[in-house]
C-alpha cells in the first residue's frame, strides 16, 4: 500500500517569476494544486517541512494529505522541480484524488535477489526499464513493485508482463523489458601508442640515415683520388699546409 504523508499550504496571491523567488528567499517552496475541474491554487509550504516529509518515500506513489484553508484533500505530486545545481526543491505540483475514482500514476520498479547468471557465471544485471504506469484506485496504490530475478541466467530477461500488482491494471507495454542478464565483458589489451613505436623505431632510423652518410663519404673520397690533375700533371697534390720549394738564386754574381 501507498505511504501517506501530511503536509499543510498556504495560498499565494502573488505569482510569476519575481513573486516565486521572493518565496524562495522567505524559506518557502511555491506550488499548485490542480485537478477535478477545480482551477490550478497557488500554494506554498515550508521548503524544510517539505524536505521531511519526502525523505526516505517515493514521492510520485506517495498520497499527500494536503491541508489548505483548514480543509484537507488527498493528492498525489505529479511533479518536482528541483534546483540544477543544489538538491533544493524549487516547485510542486499536486494533483488532487478521490477515493472511489481511479488514477494513473506511475510506480517504481525494484529488483529483488541476486540472479543465476551473475552468481554462477559472472554475469551483469542490467535493468532497463525502472518505473511501469498503472491505473488504481488511490486505496490500492503500491508503495512500490518488486520483481525477483534469482532464476536469471545468462541472456535470460523478464519483461513488464512478468509483473504482478494486484488490484491495478498496468498501461506500460507488456513486452518491455525491465532487466536482463548479460554475458561479462571481455577485458580489452591495450594497442601500443604512437609514441611507443616510434620511440622503437627512431635507433634504427639514426643507424640508417649514418650508414648512409659514411657511403657517400666513402664515395666522395675514392673519386677525389681517382681524378686527374687539372694542368695534366701526374704528380700528387701537395698535402694542405705544406710550403712548395721555390728555386733559390745563388748570392753575389750576376746571371749568366
Amino acid at each position: 500500500m501507498a505511504q501517506t504523508v501530511a503536509l499543510s499550504a498556504n495560498p499565494r496571491q502573488a505569482t510569476g517569476k519575481g513573486a516565486a523567488r521572493q518565496a524562495r528567499f522567505r524559506g518557502k517552496v511555491p506550488a499548485v494544486i490542480y485537478g477535478h475541474g477545480r482551477e490550478a491554487q497557488p500554494l506554498e509550504l515550508e521548503a524544510k517541512a517539505l524536505e521531511k516529509a519526502l525523505h526516505g518515500v517515493e514521492p510520485a506513489s506517495t498520497i499527500i494529505e494536503l491541508a489548505v484553508d483548514g480543509k484537507t484533500v488527498k493528492t498525489l505530486i505529479r511533479e518536482i522541480q528541483r534546483h540544477p545545481i543544489r538538491p533544493d526543491i524549487i516547485h510542486v505540483d499536486f494533483y488532487e484524488i478521490h477515493a472511489t475514482e481511479k488514477v494513473k500514476l506511475k510506480v517504481p520498479v525494484h529488483l529483488v535477489g541476486n540472479p543465476d547468471g551473475v552468481r554462477n557465471a559472472g554475469g551483469v544485471l542490467d535493468q532497463v526499464t525502472r518505473e511501469v504506469e498503472i491505473e488504481v484506485l488511490p486505496e490500492n496504490i503500491p508503495d512500490r513493485v518488486e520483481l525477483d530475478v534469482n532464476a536469471l541466467k545468462i541472456g535470460d530477461s523478464l519483461h513488464v508482463r512478468d509483473l504482478n500488482i494486484p488490484n491495478a491494471k498496468i498501461l506500460t507495454d507488456a513486452d518491455l523489458t525491465i532487466a536482463t542478464v548479460v554475458p561479462p565483458r571481455a577485458e580489452e589489451v591495450a594497442a601500443p601508442t604512437p609514441e611507443a613505436t616510434t620511440e622503437v623505431a627512431e635507433p634504427e632510423l639514426i643507424r640508417k640515415v649514418r650508414e648512409d652518410e659514411e657511403e657517400g663519404e666513402a664515395a666522395a673520397e675514392g673519386g677525389a683520388a681517382a681524378k686527374p690533375d687539372a694542368k695534366g700533371g701526374s704528380g700528387t697534390a701537395p698535402a694542405k699546409g705544406e710550403k712548395t720549394e721555390k728555386a733559390e738564386k745563388p748570392k753575389g754574381g750576376k746571371e749568366s
